[in-house]
């Protein structure tokens, strides 16, 4: 479906807005579909953007490893256990995220230990809905890209705050960074081969293989169209592993200035600050 490799959405140093193709240092011609511009430039002299520009929602998967699920003492679910966080929370690989006052205990989701959440990340390429058996729920995927799930767990653990639901602490603005690069199908045939890292200021925390996964990319795709439309742009949050800071003791929680890095192998990685604005 897609007719890209590794695909980079960046602004040039006249505020333009395009998409290149990621080879090595340096961004081969391709066509921008939006303007119709083709375009080269160098690394370096660029801003690298959030991959896509919109997203209709995210979606979440909680509990999604096996090791994380045993750190936290919890069974292995059946289904796969979800949740959704609004499109403000998009947010570029490299921009600061901002802490409102109202949001502390923050956790970090998808690939790193302790105090985070990284995670491999879906973006739905075609809408789909009751997918059957006979289809083959990779036809809808546009491609993979890394993510960090941010998470307040002061919202979300405490149930007279949370009333058992997760969204609200993980939905403020710029909570959801993603990126650097949108990988295509092509370039990432078997994503349980790919390994996610975590580290904060440095300090690894996670380091875990896909492989882990209790529902696999098929499985949530096919799971979330279950008399449901999923639309084209959908971001797809697959889970976080092991390593996740509330269960440290004591727990580390994210504190202001901290470096939060996620990499994933074939795709590359993200790293955000974290900024409170108190």
């Amino acid at each position: 479906m897609s007719k890209f490799q590794r695909l980079i959405r960046f602004e040039d140093p006249q505020g333009q807005v395009h998409y290149g193709e990621l080879d090595g240092c340096n961004y081969r011609p391709t066509m921008d579909h939006r303007l119709g511009l083709a375009i080269f430039i160098l690394q370096g002299s660029l801003e690298v953007l959030c991959p896509i520009p919109y997203t209709p929602i995210i979606i979440g998967v909680g509990l999604n490893y096996r090791k994380h699920a045993e750190e936290a003492g919890f069974p292995i679910p059946k289904y796969p256990v979800t949740f959704t966080k609004y499109a403000d929370s998009l947010a570029g690989p490299y921009e600061d995220i901002p802490i409102s006052e109202d949001a502390t205990q923050l956790d970090f989701e998808h690939t790193t230990y302790g105090i985070f959440q990284g995670e491999l990340c879906i973006i739905i390429g075609q809408t789909c809905k009751n997918l059957s058996p006979a289809d083959n729920p990779l036809d809808y995927v546009l491609g993979y890209t890394a993510g960090n799930d941010i998470s307040s767990r002061f919202w979300q653990i405490d149930r007279d705050r949370s009333g058992g639901q997760h969204g609200y602490a993980k939905s403020f603005d710029k909570f959801a960074p993603i990126g650097p690069v949108l990988c295509s199908t092509s370039q990432i045939p078997d994503p349980a081969k790919l390994r996610l890292k975590t580290t904060v200021n440095g300090v690894e925390k996670q380091n875990t293989g896909v492989d882990d996964l209790i529902f696999d990319v098929s499985a949530i795709i096919r799971h979330l169209t279950r008399g449901r439309t999923l639309r084209a742009g959908t971001v797809i949050m697959t889970g976080t592993p092991s390593g996740v800071a509330a269960f440290e003791n004591p727990p580390g929680w994210l504190k202001d200035g901290d470096v939060v890095q996620i990499e994933i192998s074939g795709i590359g990685s993200i790293e955000n600050r974290m900024v409170f604005e108190y």
